[in-house]
């Protein structure tokens, strides 16, 4: 009897915790598939049309974001800096990381914790700072500083992310390494970096998010328009469209489209990332 009281039990708090878990998960979804529903009706419908799927799609409204509202440029240069600010990220970083992790200089535990403490600061807390320095070396309004900024904002969590995972790096596949002939380069490149792979894909994940979804520090560096991230330019594209909510939600749609298949496709490194825990 008490053994089938534990079972019931058990099962009644697994039924209410997946309850639980699919509400909040339909809650975040809902949003999202509201957008996209949106993005497939005319201004007419819109309001009219109460059905979940449109029974007239409409992808018109696509091309007129693409086209009219320059999304072609602002897609394109959102996908420049985010590659090339998470490349970036990624070299620095672990290049960083595999130093306070396994060599052994003057001022390294002082120089990794105003790393770590450079965390603390909020990030508008950068922007004064930030601006002087850019304006005096002559990088207002050029993607080469733009980039070098956000470079900079994310370097502090990815080198604690990966100082992690290299410190739990055993000590043995290092020993092997050099007695194959591996200089210190070698190793980080042929044994560190592959065991990094869970750390590294989270890295890119939350770094491919800040990118693509910064807004403030583009409106503070940028100006030119045929410089503008996607979140900038959607700003631009919104004043204009505020009341053709179908091309609005269009322009939304293509604009969390691309980062919602980054996350999709490396999603599973998420966990093992997080954890510190080095694969093989």
């Amino acid at each position: 009897m008490k053994t089938n009281r534990y079972v019931f039990w058990g099962m009644t708090q697994s039924t209410f915790i997946h309850i639980f878990l699919m509400g909040s998960a339909l809650t975040c979804l809902f949003p999202l598939f509201w957008m996209v529903r949106c993005s497939f009706m005319t201004i007419e419908t819109v309001f009219v049309d109460k059905a979940l799927i449109p029974h007239h799609l409409n992808l018109g409204n696509f091309a007129i974001a693409w086209t009219k509202g320059n999304f072609a440029v602002y897609f394109l240069n959102s996908v420049i800096y985010t590659a090339c600010v998470v490349t970036g990220i990624v070299f620095i970083s672990s290049l960083a990381a595999f130093a306070f992790s396994r060599l052994k200089f003057p001022g390294k535990d002082i120089i990794f914790y105003m790393f770590v403490a450079a965390m603390m600061i909020p990030l508008p807390g950068f922007f004064v700072a930030l601006f002087v320095l850019m304006t005096k070396l002559h990088l207002i309004n050029t993607r080469f500083g733009y980039v070098l900024c956000m470079i900079n904002m994310g370097l502090s969590m990815s080198i604690l992310l990966l100082k992690t995972f290299f410190d739990k790096m055993p000590k043995d596949l290092e020993d092997a390494a050099r007695i194959d002939g591996c200089s210190k380069i070698g190793i980080w490149w042929n044994v560190a970096l592959p065991l990094a792979r869970p750390a590294i894909a989270v890295i890119v994940i939350f770094n491919s998010l800040n990118v693509w979804n910064e807004y403030i520090l583009a409106t503070l560096l940028l100006s030119d328009a045929k410089l503008m991230p996607l979140q900038r330019g959607l700003m631009v594209f919104q004043g204009a469209n505020s009341v053709d909510y179908p091309v609005l939600m269009a322009g939304l749609t293509m604009a969390a489209v691309p980062i919602i298949m980054v996350y999709l496709v490396m999603q599973k490194y998420i966990v093992k990332g997080l954890s510190g825990a080095v694969v093989g």
